[in-house]
Protein backbone atom coordinates (compact mmCIF):
# COMPACT_ATOMS: atom_id res chain seq x y z
CA UNK A 1 0.00 0.00 0.00
CA UNK A 2 1.52 3.01 -1.05
CA UNK A 3 1.31 6.46 1.32
CA UNK A 4 -0.93 7.99 -1.17
CA UNK A 5 -3.18 5.40 -0.68
CA UNK A 6 -2.90 4.96 3.08
CA UNK A 7 -3.70 8.77 3.42
CA UNK A 8 -6.63 8.31 1.60
CA UNK A 9 -8.07 5.62 3.39
CA UNK A 10 -7.40 6.88 6.78
CA UNK A 11 -9.22 10.41 5.85
CA UNK A 12 -12.29 8.27 4.15
CA UNK A 13 -12.74 6.35 7.30
CA UNK A 14 -12.54 9.63 9.28
CA UNK A 15 -14.85 10.94 7.00
CA UNK A 16 -17.05 7.82 7.61
CA UNK A 17 -16.64 8.39 11.61
CA UNK A 18 -17.33 12.06 11.57
CA UNK A 19 -20.86 11.17 9.77
CA UNK A 20 -22.21 9.28 13.20
CA UNK A 21 -20.74 12.56 14.98
CA UNK A 22 -22.15 15.34 13.25
CA UNK A 23 -25.65 13.84 13.07
CA UNK A 24 -25.61 12.69 16.85
CA UNK A 25 -23.98 16.09 17.79
CA UNK A 26 -27.11 17.52 15.58
CA UNK A 27 -30.03 15.39 16.74
CA UNK A 28 -28.82 15.68 20.47
CA UNK A 29 -27.69 19.66 20.79
CA UNK A 30 -29.68 21.55 18.42
CA UNK A 31 -32.86 21.88 17.44
CA UNK A 32 -33.21 20.29 13.47
CA UNK A 33 -35.29 17.40 13.09
CA UNK A 34 -34.06 14.23 12.17
CA UNK A 35 -35.74 14.63 8.35
CA UNK A 36 -34.08 18.03 8.05
CA UNK A 37 -31.13 16.89 8.87
CA UNK A 38 -32.08 13.94 5.75
CA UNK A 39 -33.30 16.33 3.35
CA UNK A 40 -30.14 18.80 3.69
CA UNK A 41 -27.54 16.34 3.84
CA UNK A 42 -28.78 14.39 0.66
CA UNK A 43 -28.93 17.87 -1.57
CA UNK A 44 -25.62 18.82 -0.16
CA UNK A 45 -24.30 15.73 -0.51
CA UNK A 46 -25.85 15.68 -4.64
CA UNK A 47 -24.73 19.25 -4.73
CA UNK A 48 -21.33 17.88 -4.25
CA UNK A 49 -20.89 15.14 -6.07
CA UNK A 50 -22.62 16.71 -8.81
CA UNK A 51 -19.97 19.11 -8.80
CA UNK A 52 -16.99 17.26 -8.42
CA UNK A 53 -17.98 15.17 -11.21
CA UNK A 54 -18.28 18.70 -13.48
CA UNK A 55 -14.77 19.39 -12.62
CA UNK A 56 -13.49 15.52 -13.70
CA UNK A 57 -11.80 15.60 -16.64
CA UNK A 58 -13.45 11.95 -17.88
CA UNK A 59 -16.64 13.64 -18.30
CA UNK A 60 -19.07 11.52 -16.92
CA UNK A 61 -22.66 11.23 -17.54
CA UNK A 62 -24.22 10.54 -14.03
CA UNK A 63 -25.05 7.34 -13.38
CA UNK A 64 -27.04 4.63 -10.24
CA UNK A 65 -30.36 4.10 -10.84
CA UNK A 66 -33.92 4.68 -8.57
CA UNK A 67 -33.45 1.29 -6.57
CA UNK A 68 -30.31 2.32 -5.70
CA UNK A 69 -31.38 6.22 -4.52
CA UNK A 70 -34.26 4.23 -2.53
CA UNK A 71 -31.49 1.78 -0.74
CA UNK A 72 -29.56 5.30 0.00
CA UNK A 73 -32.09 7.26 1.00
CA UNK A 74 -33.50 4.01 3.30
CA UNK A 75 -30.07 4.31 4.83
CA UNK A 76 -29.23 7.95 5.37
CA UNK A 77 -33.24 8.23 6.49
CA UNK A 78 -32.95 5.67 9.25
CA UNK A 79 -29.67 6.94 10.09
CA UNK A 80 -30.87 10.22 11.20
CA UNK A 81 -34.03 8.91 12.77
CA UNK A 82 -31.77 6.15 14.91
CA UNK A 83 -29.02 8.66 16.46
CA UNK A 84 -31.93 10.60 18.11
CA UNK A 85 -31.51 7.91 20.55
CA UNK A 86 -28.26 6.18 20.02
CA UNK A 87 -24.65 7.39 20.98
CA UNK A 88 -22.09 7.97 18.16
CA UNK A 89 -20.17 4.48 18.82
CA UNK A 90 -22.81 2.10 19.67
CA UNK A 91 -24.47 3.41 16.09
CA UNK A 92 -21.73 3.09 14.07
CA UNK A 93 -21.33 -0.74 15.69
CA UNK A 94 -24.65 -1.49 15.00
CA UNK A 95 -24.46 0.56 11.39
CA UNK A 96 -21.30 -1.66 9.78
CA UNK A 97 -21.92 -4.75 11.69
CA UNK A 98 -25.46 -4.62 9.71
CA UNK A 99 -23.63 -3.86 6.82
CA UNK A 100 -21.26 -6.58 6.19
CA UNK A 101 -23.39 -9.08 7.84
CA UNK A 102 -26.13 -7.64 5.26
CA UNK A 103 -23.49 -8.40 2.35
CA UNK A 104 -22.59 -11.61 3.83
CA UNK A 105 -25.96 -13.14 4.21
CA UNK A 106 -26.86 -12.15 0.48
CA UNK A 107 -23.64 -14.45 -0.45
CA UNK A 108 -24.91 -17.08 1.53
CA UNK A 109 -27.97 -16.77 -0.49
CA UNK A 110 -26.58 -16.58 -3.70
CA UNK A 111 -25.13 -20.19 -2.45
CA UNK A 112 -21.65 -18.81 -1.02
CA UNK A 113 -20.11 -22.05 0.54
CA UNK A 114 -18.56 -20.66 4.07
CA UNK A 115 -16.06 -23.03 5.78
CA UNK A 116 -16.40 -23.64 9.52
CA UNK A 117 -14.22 -20.96 10.30
CA UNK A 118 -15.98 -18.67 8.44
CA UNK A 119 -19.54 -19.69 10.29
CA UNK A 120 -17.44 -19.35 13.40
CA UNK A 121 -17.30 -16.00 12.54
CA UNK A 122 -20.44 -15.06 11.53
CA UNK A 123 -21.32 -16.79 15.13
CA UNK A 124 -19.21 -14.73 16.81
CA UNK A 125 -20.63 -11.29 15.19
CA UNK A 126 -24.13 -11.89 15.33
CA UNK A 127 -23.38 -13.15 19.02
CA UNK A 128 -22.10 -9.20 19.72
CA UNK A 129 -24.85 -7.95 17.99
CA UNK A 130 -27.05 -10.08 20.87
CA UNK A 131 -24.81 -9.11 23.34
CA UNK A 132 -25.17 -5.12 22.68
CA UNK A 133 -29.06 -5.43 22.54
CA UNK A 134 -29.62 -7.44 25.63
CA UNK A 135 -31.30 -5.60 28.45
CA UNK A 136 -29.39 -3.79 30.89
CA UNK A 137 -28.75 -0.01 32.12
CA UNK A 138 -26.09 0.67 28.84
CA UNK A 139 -28.49 -0.99 26.23
CA UNK A 140 -29.11 1.35 23.25
CA UNK A 141 -32.59 1.74 22.64
CA UNK A 142 -34.25 -0.86 20.46
CA UNK A 143 -36.01 1.45 18.37
CA UNK A 144 -32.91 3.36 17.72
CA UNK A 145 -31.33 0.22 17.33
CA UNK A 146 -33.59 -1.50 14.97
CA UNK A 147 -33.70 1.38 12.64
CA UNK A 148 -29.75 2.02 12.99
CA UNK A 149 -29.50 -1.89 11.55
CA UNK A 150 -32.24 -1.37 9.25
CA UNK A 151 -30.05 1.32 7.70
CA UNK A 152 -27.04 -0.80 8.09
CA UNK A 153 -28.89 -2.87 5.53
CA UNK A 154 -30.06 -0.62 3.10
CA UNK A 155 -26.59 0.53 3.16
CA UNK A 156 -25.64 -3.10 2.23
CA UNK A 157 -27.40 -3.66 -0.58
CA UNK A 158 -26.84 -0.20 -2.05
CA UNK A 159 -23.06 -1.53 -1.69
CA UNK A 160 -23.90 -5.02 -3.18
CA UNK A 161 -25.48 -3.32 -6.09
CA UNK A 162 -22.71 -0.84 -6.61
CA UNK A 163 -19.78 -3.88 -6.86
CA UNK A 164 -18.00 -3.57 -9.86
CA UNK A 165 -19.58 -0.02 -11.00
CA UNK A 166 -17.09 1.29 -13.44
CA UNK A 167 -17.73 4.70 -13.05
CA UNK A 168 -18.50 4.84 -8.93
CA UNK A 169 -18.23 8.58 -8.65
CA UNK A 170 -20.94 9.37 -11.61
CA UNK A 171 -23.10 6.57 -10.37
CA UNK A 172 -23.04 7.52 -6.36
CA UNK A 173 -23.78 11.11 -7.88
CA UNK A 174 -26.63 10.58 -9.92
CA UNK A 175 -28.26 8.32 -6.99
CA UNK A 176 -27.76 11.32 -4.43
CA UNK A 177 -29.90 13.45 -7.19
CA UNK A 178 -32.34 10.82 -7.35
CA UNK A 179 -32.46 10.75 -3.65
CA UNK A 180 -32.99 14.27 -3.04
CA UNK A 181 -37.36 14.32 -4.49
CA UNK A 182 -37.48 11.07 -1.84
CA UNK A 183 -35.89 13.40 1.37
CA UNK A 184 -38.46 16.05 -0.34
CA UNK A 185 -41.40 13.58 0.18
CA UNK A 186 -40.14 12.84 3.98
CA UNK A 187 -40.05 16.16 5.28
CA UNK A 188 -43.30 17.12 3.28
CA UNK A 189 -44.94 14.20 5.14
CA UNK A 190 -43.29 15.42 8.24
CA UNK A 191 -43.34 19.20 7.98
CA UNK A 192 -45.50 20.13 10.70
CA UNK A 193 -42.95 18.03 12.94
CA UNK A 194 -39.89 20.13 11.35
CA UNK A 195 -37.64 22.89 13.84
CA UNK A 196 -34.50 24.85 12.33
CA UNK A 197 -31.73 25.65 13.72
CA UNK A 198 -28.71 27.67 12.49
CA UNK A 199 -26.50 25.18 13.68
CA UNK A 200 -28.56 21.81 13.18
CA UNK A 201 -28.61 23.26 9.21
CA UNK A 202 -24.34 23.91 9.37
CA UNK A 203 -24.00 20.28 10.61
CA UNK A 204 -26.42 18.79 8.24
CA UNK A 205 -24.53 20.25 5.40
CA UNK A 206 -21.20 19.22 6.63
CA UNK A 207 -22.33 15.68 6.72
CA UNK A 208 -23.55 15.86 3.21
CA UNK A 209 -20.71 17.74 1.92
CA UNK A 210 -17.88 17.50 3.71
CA UNK A 211 -17.85 13.89 5.58
CA UNK A 212 -20.72 12.24 2.64
CA UNK A 213 -19.89 13.99 -0.70
CA UNK A 214 -16.15 14.61 -0.70
CA UNK A 215 -15.47 11.42 1.99
CA UNK A 216 -16.97 9.12 -0.96
CA UNK A 217 -14.90 10.72 -3.72
CA UNK A 218 -11.80 10.45 -1.16
CA UNK A 219 -12.87 6.90 -0.65
CA UNK A 220 -13.15 6.14 -4.58
CA UNK A 221 -9.52 7.55 -5.39
CA UNK A 222 -8.20 5.09 -2.42
CA UNK A 223 -9.91 2.17 -3.31
CA UNK A 224 -8.02 1.45 -6.26
CA UNK A 225 -4.90 0.98 -4.25
CA UNK A 226 -6.14 -1.39 -1.76
CA UNK A 227 -7.25 -4.89 -2.08
CA UNK A 228 -10.59 -6.23 -1.48
CA UNK A 229 -9.90 -7.66 1.52
CA UNK A 230 -8.16 -4.20 2.56
CA UNK A 231 -10.71 -2.72 1.50
CA UNK A 232 -13.78 -4.50 3.32
CA UNK A 233 -11.56 -5.18 6.57
CA UNK A 234 -10.55 -1.22 6.80
CA UNK A 235 -14.17 -0.08 7.69
CA UNK A 236 -14.33 -1.92 10.51
CA UNK A 237 -11.84 0.77 12.10
CA UNK A 238 -15.07 3.19 11.83
CA UNK A 239 -16.77 2.29 15.02
CA UNK A 240 -13.91 2.31 17.35
CA UNK A 241 -12.79 5.85 15.68
CA UNK A 242 -16.90 6.93 16.39
CA UNK A 243 -16.70 5.70 19.56
CA UNK A 244 -13.40 7.39 20.68
CA UNK A 245 -14.82 10.69 19.11
CA UNK A 246 -17.84 10.21 20.44
CA UNK A 247 -16.14 9.83 24.25
CA UNK A 248 -13.86 12.94 23.33
CA UNK A 249 -16.01 15.10 21.62
CA UNK A 250 -19.55 14.21 23.38
CA UNK A 251 -18.33 12.48 26.75
CA UNK A 252 -20.24 9.40 25.87
CA UNK A 253 -19.71 6.25 27.83
CA UNK A 254 -17.39 3.70 26.28
CA UNK A 255 -19.04 0.90 28.28
CA UNK A 256 -17.85 -2.73 29.28
CA UNK A 257 -21.28 -4.09 26.97
CA UNK A 258 -20.14 -1.57 24.05
CA UNK A 259 -16.40 -3.58 24.15
CA UNK A 260 -17.33 -6.78 24.25
CA UNK A 261 -20.16 -6.25 21.61
CA UNK A 262 -17.83 -4.32 19.37
CA UNK A 263 -14.65 -6.93 19.71
CA UNK A 264 -17.41 -9.89 19.06
CA UNK A 265 -18.94 -8.38 15.68
CA UNK A 266 -15.73 -6.55 14.37
CA UNK A 267 -13.48 -9.67 15.35
CA UNK A 268 -16.28 -12.57 14.14
CA UNK A 269 -16.95 -10.33 10.55
CA UNK A 270 -12.60 -10.09 10.60
CA UNK A 271 -12.06 -13.67 11.05
CA UNK A 272 -14.92 -14.41 7.78
CA UNK A 273 -12.84 -12.11 5.57
CA UNK A 274 -9.41 -13.06 6.63
CA UNK A 275 -10.63 -16.59 5.89
CA UNK A 276 -12.33 -15.62 2.72
CA UNK A 277 -9.55 -13.90 1.31
CA UNK A 278 -7.32 -17.05 1.93
CA UNK A 279 -8.93 -19.18 0.61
Amino acid sequence: MTTRTLLLTALAMLAFAGNSILCRIALRDTAIDPASFTGLRIVAGALTLWLLLRFDRTDQPLGGDWISAAALFIYAACFSFAYIDLDAGAGALLLFGAVQLSMLAWGLLRGERFSAGQLVGLLLAVTGLVILLLPGSSTPSLDGALLMLLSGVAWGVYSLRGRGTATPLAATAGNFLRAVPLAALLCLLLLGQQTWDCPGMVYALLSGALTSGVGYAIWYAALPGLAAIQAASVQLSVPLLAAVAGAVLLGEAVTTTLLLAGTAILGGIALVLSIRHRR
